[in-house]
């Protein structure tokens, strides 16, 4: 069984709109329900979790194809691209063990279901406005021309129970 079986839903908006914020917020609304969730986030930007010194970051730097890093706590497998492409979503999607949900932040250009945090002191357009595949928009402000649902970004819990209708997520007993 891989991540695929997963259900996917998508947090985007613009940046400084509080994506990350809502996602912080909603893991443990959404774990405290019962479901398994895991998380997604795309950057634009270059990053490494690897230290430099370390036998792991040394391994990579030697031309490994990936680093599996293993201890009692937690595991972590690193894959170089190296000189391919990034790999799609679905691609990853199918690295990740299954859960009720994967949270995916980031990915505007995916075809997945998506909410659009949005903050109009940004003074940044709706993406809704030109993005079929948003469902509902999270904002801190009133907005006449969603042609989607509209919830109060600072309600979590409504933001949550939105994500478990649509998504017709089910927690287990």
């Amino acid at each position: 069984m891989t991540g695929l079986h997963s259900k996917i839903f998508g947090v985007v908006g613009w940046s400084g709109s509080g994506k990350t914020t809502l996602m912080r917020e909603l893991l443990p609304e959404l774990i405290g329900r019962g479901f398994r969730v895991s998380t997604m986030k795309h950057t634009h930007h270059n990053f490494d979790i690897d230290k430099p010194g370390k036998d792991s970051h040394m391994h990579r730097e030697a031309g490994a194809y990936e680093v599996l890093i293993t201890g009692t706590k937690r595991w972590a497998l690193l894959h170089e691209n190296r000189d391919e492409p990034e790999p799609d979503i679905d691609a990853l999607l199918a690295n990740m063990a299954p859960v009720d949900l994967v949270l995916i932040e980031g990915f505007k250009r995916h075809p997945h279901h998506k909410l659009e945090v949005h903050r109009p002191a940004i003074g940044k357009p709706l993406i809704a406005q030109t993005d079929d595949t948003v469902v509902a928009i999270a904002s801190d402000g009133a907005l006449e021309t969603a042609a989607v649902p509209v919830l109060d970004l600072n309600d979590v819990a409504a933001v949550g129970d939105f994500i478990v209708e649509y998504c017709k997520l089910e927690a287990e007993e």
